[in-house]
This record gives structure tokens, C-alpha cells and sequence, in this order.
């Protein structure tokens, strides 16, 4: 599954934000990634529909991680 890492700032806060799009998974596979994303990277976050929201600047980790789940990173 090809999905995309880009790097936002917030439009309130001005602070970086990790974005995670084009996960094609149910709910419950993508809430369980979330919450194995945030753990891993010690930041808070939350999911908009089939986009997943990181706190802060993890675009390196998230991509390792994401690999070693077995997605493909455009």
C-alpha cells in the first residue's frame, strides 16, 4: 500500500505537524497505527478520517516505521 509522509505547520499554532495520507485500512487497523505512531515517537496526535496527525517533526522515524510495517512510501 503506497502512502504519503509530508510535513505541515499548523495554521493556529505554527507548529510542525507529520501527515500521514492515502492509508486504505479499516478504522480499527488505522486507530491501532496511530496509537503504535504516537508511542513510538513520544507526541501526541489523532486521526481525521483516513489521515493520520503527528505532533511535531517525525517524518525520518514514521518512515522507518511504516517500512518495516510493510507500506510503501511515496
Amino acid at each position: 500500500m503506497n502512502v504519503k509522509i509530508s510535513e505541515k505547520r499548523n495554521p493556529r499554532t505554527g507548529n510542525p505537524t507529520t501527515v500521514i495520507e492515502g492509508i486504505t485500512h479499516n478504522p480499527q487497523v488505522i486507530e491501532k497505527l496511530e496509537k503504535k505512531l504516537k508511542s513510538s515517537c513520544g507526541a501526541g496526535g489523532h486521526t481525521e478520517g483516513k489521515t493520520i496527525i503527528i505532533h511535531g517533526s517525525h517524518t525520518d522515524k514514521i518512515k522507518k516505521i511504516l517500512e518495516k510495517e510493510g507500506y510503501n512510501i511515496r
